[in-house]
C-alpha cells in the first residue's frame, strides 16, 4: 500500500513559515531606508534558507507530499515576486526586469498545469539555478553596501550584483525556451 505522509509535518510546517514571511517582508521594505534594508534582507535571507530546510526535512524523512510540492512552489514564486516588485517600486531595479522575470514565471506555471495532461514537467536545472541566482542579486540589491563598506569595496558589490541580474535574466530566457521545447517534444511524443 503507497501511502502519502501525513500534511501535517514538519516540512510542510517550514514552508508555511515561508509563505508567512513573505508579508512580513514587505512590511520591513515599506520604506527604503538603510534600516528597513537590513531588516528586508535578514527577513528575505531567512526565507531563502527556510526554502532549502523544507526541501532537505521532505526529502530525509520522506515527508514528500502534493500539499509540499504545491506551497513549497507558491512559496517560491511569491516571495521571488514581491522581492522583485518591491525593488522596482523603490526605484532599486528597473521595471522591465521585473515584467520579464514575472511574465516568465506564469507562463511557465500556465504551461506546466497544462502539460501535467500528458505528463508533469519537473522544475529543470535551469530553473533551479534562476531561483539561485534571483535569490544572489534581490540579497545583493537589497543589501545597503555603502553604508559599511569602502565606497571602491561597495561599487564592486554593487558591481557584481548587476552581473547577478544579468545572469539571471539570461538563465530565465534559456530555461524558459528550454521549458517549451520540452513541452512540445512531450506533445509530438503522446500524439
Amino acid at each position: 500500500m503507497n501511502s502519502q505522509p501525513p500534511v501535517l509535518n514538519v516540512a510542510n510546517a517550514v514552508t508555511v513559515v515561508r509563505i508567512l514571511l513573505i508579508p512580513l517582508f514587505v512590511w520591513a521594505f515599506w520604506e527604503a531606508d538603510t534600516a528597513s534594508r537590513y531588516l528586508a534582507t535578514a527577513i528575505f535571507f531567512i526565507a531563502t534558507l527556510t526554502d532549502k530546510l523544507d526541501g532537505y526535512l521532505a526529502r530525509s524523512r520522506n515527508l514528500i507530499t502534493d500539499f509540499g510540492k504545491l506551497a513549497d512552489s507558491i512559496a517560491d514564486k511569491a516571495l521571488i515576486g514581491a522581492a522583485l516588485i518591491m525593488l522596482s517600486w523603490h526605484d532599486m531595479l528597473w521595471w522591465w526586469v521585473t515584467i520579464v522575470m514575472l511574465v516568465r514565471e506564469l507562463g511557465i506555471t500556465v504551461m506546466r498545469m497544462y502539460m501535467k495532461k500528458r505528463a508533469v514537467m519537473a522544475a529543470g536545472k535551469g530553473g533551479k539555478l534562476k531561483m539561485f541566482l534571483q535569490s544572489l542579486f534581490i540579497g545583493g540589491l537589497l543589501m545597503p553596501w555603502r553604508d559599511f563598506l569602502p565606497d571602491g569595496l561597495a561599487l564592486v558589490m554593487e558591481w557584481l550584483t548587476w552581473g547577478l541580474v544579468a545572469g539571471a535574466l539570461v538563465v530565465s530566457i534559456v530555461s524558459a525556451i528550454q521549458y517549451v521545447q520540452d513541452a512540445r517534444r512531450i506533445t509530438r511524443e503522446s500524439n
